[in-house]
């Protein structure tokens, strides 16, 4: 090895041993790490070259280069320091002050009939009256919804109907909806000797409504205990339902477990009104479980609502009357050259369930029992309540239903953009006058339904 480059490595080693030994100057690492690399990548065209220039004074003490290099290092680390102070604010956060903040709350979710401006009639049946409230043009097709537990047809009906993508929709239609008995808003308490109709009485109510209102023909959309009573309805008067749409729908009878916790909560509902143990019920019922996570806006409205806008005594005859309903008797007939349509729903139907909903299984047990040539099953994912938590899948795929049944005619892209484009510029004027921001709306996805016979319709 040359002399020069072995006394070159001899002061490198010197000087990495001192910086690391000797704690007099806290540059002394960073100038030895930047001579390494100076001398790794210097190349064999610079190994001619002394790597470090020595003096007689270097030689002589080691200490020299550190003296050197206490001459250069505070000019390097003093740049540093500037560069790195000059990229922090000079001025104080003290100074700066907020002005003009104005907070603009959304408008709330409200479940009363006064904000539905819906017309209501009082229908005179064989068992009792119902409240009917018709929404739309009376010369029109007629559709006739029917709710489920603890609700009415505001709080189960109204957001959904009112929402964009049905709003352009039953511009072709009149909705009737029927309210069973005592379970409107504001209803008065049915009188202790008030013997509560069955789930078939129900049913037959529906004919009475109908001739009311000099209908012909009606098509049904229930949810639950509505869609119970629909379907007995269809199975009694086939003629009169031309097509149906449930949800969560149950054709069989109740359980053990149902019948004890139902029991305990028209217990409870009686005596005590409606308590922790019925609400969680109620929510379990219509949501499933995990609904805090999912949605806990929607949660808090529904807890509200049941709290103070159900009157508890209707709500008990209403549940005791819903599990004693009887099976409704219906088979799927396996020969084509055997069908009997007395033994099964013979108008189309389309059986609709969300895949957190605790009625899941009710609704695959009902699609067995239908003729898989006219119904179809659907499983929305990512909800429990269809109607609140995914209005937009349900509302596309009635819309697909009743084209199939050729009561529609199709929608193009173009002509529901400008609908939903002309009813938020519509939301808009009306938040500016009541100074209150609308609540949002969400987009319609594109959906596929497929035949019943073996495959099965399931919307992610």
């Amino acid at each position: 090895m040359p002399s020069g480059i072995g006394a070159s490595y001899r002061s490198l080693a010197d000087d990495v041993y001192k910086s690391t030994t000797v704690a007099e100057n806290k540059f002394s690492v960073i100038e030895s790490v930047k001579k390494a690399f100076s001398f790794s990548s210097g190349g064999a065209a610079r190994r001619s070259d002394p790597l470090l220039t020595r003096t007689d004074a270097q030689q002589a003490t080691p200490e020299g280069g550190a003296a050197n290099r206490d001459r250069k290092m505070p000019a390097s680390a003093s740049a540093e320091e500037t560069a790195l102070l000059g990229t922090m604010p000079s001025d104080s956060m003290d100074d700066i002050e907020l002005r003009n903040i104005q907070l603009q709350f959304p408008q709330a979710r409200t479940m009363s009939r006064e904000d539905s401006q819906l017309h209501e009639e009082r229908v005179e049946t064989g068992r009792g009256s119902v409240v009917v409230a018709v929404q739309g043009n009376r010369s029109r097709p007629a559709i006739l919804t029917y709710h489920d537990l603890g609700l009415n047809y505001v709080s189960g009906y109204q957001t959904f109907f009112n929402y964009i993508d049905m709003r352009a929709l039953l511009e072709n239609f009149c909705v009737y909806h029927v309210t069973a008995p005592g379970q409107e808003e504001g209803a008065p308490t049915l009188p202790e000797d008030f013997v509560y109709p069955t789930m078939d009485e129900l049913s037959d109510q529906l004919s009475f409504v109908l001739s009311h209102f000099g209908l012909r023909s009606v098509i049904g959309f229930g949810v639950g205990a509505g869609a119970n009573v629909l379907a007995r309805y269809a199975l009694a008067h086939p003629g009169k339902i031309e097509a149906l749409c449930i949800i969560n729908c149950v054709s069989t009878q109740a359980g053990w477990i149902e019948w004890g916790y139902q029991k305990l909560n028209t217990r409870h509902l009686r005596s005590k009104g409606m308590t922790q143990g019925v609400l969680d019920y109620l929510m379990w019922h219509h949501f499933g479980r995990g609904t805090e996570e999912r949605n806990h806006d929607l949660v808090q409205v529904y807890r509200n609502y049941f709290e103070r806008h159900v009157n508890p005594t209707n709500l008990a005859l209403f549940i005791d009357s819903y599990i004693r309903r009887t099976d409704l008797n219906i088979v799927r007939e396996m020969d084509p050259g055997r069908k009997n349509n007395t033994h099964t729903l013979s108008m189309p139907v389309i059986n609709i369930t969300g895949a957190l909903s605790p009625h899941v299984d009710d609704t695959v047990t009902l699609n067995g029992r239908l003729d898989p040539t006219n119904s179809t099953w659907m499983k929305i994912q990512d909800c429990g309540m269809v109607l609140e938590e995914q209005p937009a899948k349900v509302s596309e795929a009635f819309r697909l239903f009743l084209q199939g049944q050729g009561y529609v005619a199709p929608l193009t892209e173009n002509k529901m953009a400008n609908y939903r484009r002309a009813s938020l510029e519509a939301l808009d004027v009306v938040s500016k006058l009541q100074t209150q921001t609308p609540a949002p709306h969400w987009s319609a996805s594109n959906i596929n339904i497929t035949e019943n016979p073996i495959s099965e319709a399931v919307v992610c």
